[in-house]
């Protein structure tokens, strides 16, 4: 989905047999509610600088809206997987934590319920009684793949490893040997390359671990304007006692029918 500037978080209780809302509600839930938006819109990698945020109160509910998170990439893609009850160990774990405080809290009292949406309706999460939000248990495989990437950093005294950055910037670290490294003729820093690796790929997210090298392949992509040339005149070549050559090709075909 794309990320839109504004998101809605809303409680439902009742205290007292009144219903919360910003002139009635409990000073241990407003804190513990303040606390989860501010956690559900920061995750770990703070995605969001609460400080650049803004927050209003609204009537109802007791309802919180956030303005200013056109930037917050991963906290969008979060709620669309969550559009699925088994997503909680493909979200932003500090964001899983909440909706897991969410979900206990309702479990024990019917008349607690979360809401969270956004202004265009594109996406929205509703936590109560009968969600059933839940963390799939991973399944890795053993895999080999070949990455191609920049090798940024390769080496080390103790434990040595190969630096490779891949598309998107991200860098994979691949274990090596310091035999395999040791014996490689080629410069490889600050180069391109194909690594053949293996490692264990999880089945569920496709992420890898435990990468390890075990050889550099031959990889030449390079287009050589040279050679092209040599090859368009040799073609040229071939071809210019052939005055016609569509018809030279109706001719091997044995004419048109």
């Amino acid at each position: 989905m794309n990320p839109i500037n504004e998101l809605r978080f809303a409680v439902s209780d009742r205290i007292n047999d009144a219903e919360v809302g910003p002139k009635h509600v409990s000073l241990s839930l407003l804190g513990d509610f303040q606390r989860d938006v501010s956690d559900f819109l920061k995750g770990t990698g703070r995605d969001v600088d609460p400080a650049e945020v803004l927050i209003s109160v609204e009537d109802g509910s007791l309802a919180l809206v956030a303005t200013g998170l056109l930037a917050a990439t991963t906290l969008w893609a979060d709620l669309e997987r969550l559009q699925s009850p088994d997503s909680l160990n493909l979200i932003d774990g500090k964001r899983a934590a909440v909706v897991e405080r969410w979900q206990a809290a309702a479990r024990q009292n019917p008349h607690r319920k979360y809401k969270v949406a956004d202004s265009a309706a594109q996406v929205s999460l509703t936590v109560d009684s009968a969600s059933d939000f839940r963390k799939v248990e991973e399944v890795w495989v053993q895999v080999e793949k070949y990455v191609h990437g920049r090798v940024v950093d390769w080496g080390g005294k103790t434990k040595a490893n190969v630096h490779l950055e891949v598309d998107g910037g991200a860098v994979l670290v691949v274990s090596a040997s310091h035999e395999l490294l040791a014996k490689e003729e080629q410069n490889r820093l600050y180069r391109t390359a194909l690594l053949h690796i293996s490692a264990e790929e999880n089945l569920l997210t496709g992420a890898l671990r435990n990468q390890r090298l075990l050889a550099f392949e031959a990889h030449e992509p390079a287009y050589d304007e040279n050679e092209f040339q040599q090859m368009v005149k040799r073609g040229t070549a071939a071809w210019s006692e052939v005055a016609n050559a569509t018809q030279w090709l109706e001719d091997l075909r044995g004419g048109t029918q």
